[in-house]
């Protein structure tokens, strides 16, 4: 199954939170590569800094968080993917059709839109609205999101 893990994966993924037992368990049942657009490398490098900001984590722990993130980059865990342009347009069209339903917020609809622009098969998020698009979209959502 090929797999876009979002921006709220990949956080908890690299960095300690209330999810990341989940993610690294998670991790065990996907195969890399996965496609890491310049947009979610942007969110999630955002992610980390908010966090600090939030003294959640502390300047040294981003730093260690976004070291993992572009080892596995390297390593070829994840292929560097340009953000599509048509990425917009599908974001679009899911928003006129999902939005007044889920209540989706447009870096939701983002993501989902790379994953099918993408063509991958399956979104892992944590979020649960972004999840709920996703499923709507018809990609699978292998994270159960409380």
């Amino acid at each position: 199954m090929t797999a876009y893990l979002e921006t709220s994966f990949l956080v908890s993924l690299y960095s300690v939170d209330v999810n990341s037992t989940a993610a690294v368990a998670a991790m065990r049942s996907v195969v890399a590569p996965f496609p890491l657009t310049s947009f979610c490398e942007l969110e999630v490098t955002n992610a980390l800094q908010l966090r600090v900001f939030r003294r959640e984590i502390t300047p040294s722990e981003a730093r260690l968080s976004l070291a993992g993130l572009a080892r596995d980059l390297a390593s070829g865990v994840f292929h560097s993917v340009p953000t599509p342009a048509s990425v917009y347009e599908e974001a679009l069209r899911l928003a006129r059709r999902h939005t007044a339903v889920i209540g989706t917020r447009s870096l939701d609809l983002l993501h989902v839109a790379a994953a099918l622009t993408l063509g991958v098969s399956a979104l892992y998020t944590f979020d649960r609205r972004q999840a709920q698009l996703a499923h709507a979209a018809g990609l699978k959502t292998p994270i159960r999101v409380l």
